[in-house]
């Protein structure tokens, strides 16, 4: 997937992928979605994803209603790395966030 936001190309095939996450719904589930965290080559984060009409990727549909879509979302580094935390990714926080980590 590829957008132009605020004047900054974000590009899945050229950005790195860092985790990627599904909810616990089955496919069919209207609440379903899938998204994945990336890093552009000059830092940038922002999550991808699609999901179905009763997930936060859902779109309106024509004629009435919602049906399912996709998006991109540009993150900052405190969001990105709260993203990782919220979904439990331990290695990908160490990995990339690992001067902001400290031991409890």
């Amino acid at each position: 997937m590829k957008r132009i936001i605020n004047g900054k190309r974000y590009d899945t095939s050229k950005a790195t992928e860092i985790a990627s996450y599904s909810s616990p719904h089955s496919r069919r589930d209207f609440h379903f979605y899938a998204e994945s965290l990336y890093r552009t080559p000059r830092g940038n984060w922002f999550l991808c994803g699609e999901g179905g009409p009763l997930s936060k990727y859902s779109t309106p549909a024509w004629g009435g209603g919602w049906t399912g879509g996709e998006g991109l979302t540009p993150l900052t580094p405190d969001e990105a790395r709260a993203w990782l935390e919220r979904h439990d990714f331990v290695e990908e926080l160490e990995e990339n966030f690992a001067e902001q980590i400290e031991e409890a």
